[in-house]
């Protein structure tokens, strides 16, 4: 029973988190940070939640989440008589945890799909450019610049804009879209799009996913910033969002979203997290994600 309380405290808790959090300001002076914070938070909540169903469910074994499962699967006989509230919630857990699974997975699946016909689209009518090496150039006169994630990832981008922007604007754009290979922002994403499909009524969820996908943009500036003049980017982001970019095709990671908020943080860089703010929310990252498998694997 204190097991299964303390799950649902945990997944309560981390709701709660995730309801403050998306009003949070510090996140835009630290995005990896607050991006580390959201995956602890959504994690936890995930495995709080199923875990303390499934507490509740294995009681009668009276040997903890994993032990109750396992001598639930070994067909054991447990201590006390199982009734229909504990069935229920058996039912309920393990059905939660399909879901969240299949979710996932689907959206990976995909995701991995539409990057695939997009990677052959390529090849026929992507061309390569001298001047800009590694890159591929649609001939569009719309303006586009995007990534294309995945074990051979390419950056794109169009010949429109390639004609809207200055050689040190273009350069500006395409170390942004190298931050998002390198970094592997689409598997941050990932388990936030596979949330907003499980949950799709939840405007916490909703919100999430919008504060992670400006969070993901934000961190991939901040890299593109040790190669380029942030003003250079700024004014970039501005051209884009002028000309009507195009947006990046399903399953890619663009440049144009978030515009405003993204130029003002840009050009008014505001001061860093202190050492102490800093060591403390990577602390509570850390407890969290571990809280929930401890409890799971613990008998109370």
């Amino acid at each position: 029973m204190i097991t299964a309380a303390a799950l649902t405290a945990l997944a309560l808790g981390c709701a709660l988190g995730a309801w403050r959090f998306t009003a949070a300001r510090w996140t835009h002076r630290a995005p990896r940070l607050a991006i580390l914070l959201w995956q602890a938070l959504g994690l936890t909540w995930g495995l709080a939640t199923v875990g303390a169903l499934l507490a509740f469910a294995v009681m009668p074994y009276d040997r903890g989440v994993v032990g109750g499962l396992a001598a639930f699967a070994h067909g054991e006989k447990p201590a006390q008589p199982w009734d229909l509230p504990h069935v229920l919630a058996m039912i309920a857990g393990l059905s939660m945890l399909a879901v969240l699974v299949m979710v996932t997975l689907t959206a990976g699946v995909q995701t991995l799909r539409a990057r695939r016909r997009h990677r052959m689209l390529l090849a026929l009518i992507a061309r390569e450019d001298p001047g800009i090496p590694g890159v591929r150039v649609l001939d569009h006169p719309g303006a586009a610049a995007y990534c294309v994630p995945g074990w051979h990832s390419e950056v794109v981008v169009s010949a429109g804009a390639m004609e809207l922007l200055s050689r040190d604007e273009l350069a500006a754009v395409l170390a942004h879209e190298a931050a998002h290979v390198r970094e592997r922002h689409d598997l941050v994403l990932l388990p936030f799009a596979a949330l907003r499909a499980a949950l799709p009524f939840s405007k916490v969820v909703g919100e999430a996913q919008e504060q992670v996908e400006l969070l993901v943009e934000m961190a991939a500036d901040d890299r593109a910033r040790r190669y380029c003049s942030p003003r250079r980017l700024a004014t970039a982001l501005l051209r884009f969002g002028t000309a009507g970019a195009m947006p990046a095709p399903q399953g890619m990671l663009g440049l144009h979203s978030h515009v405003m908020a993204r130029v003002d943080r840009l050009i008014k860089p505001a001061p860093e997290l202190s050492t102490g703010w800093r060591f403390g929310l990577l602390t509570l990252a850390v407890t969290l994600v571990t809280l929930a498998p401890f409890l799971w694997v613990i008998r109370l």
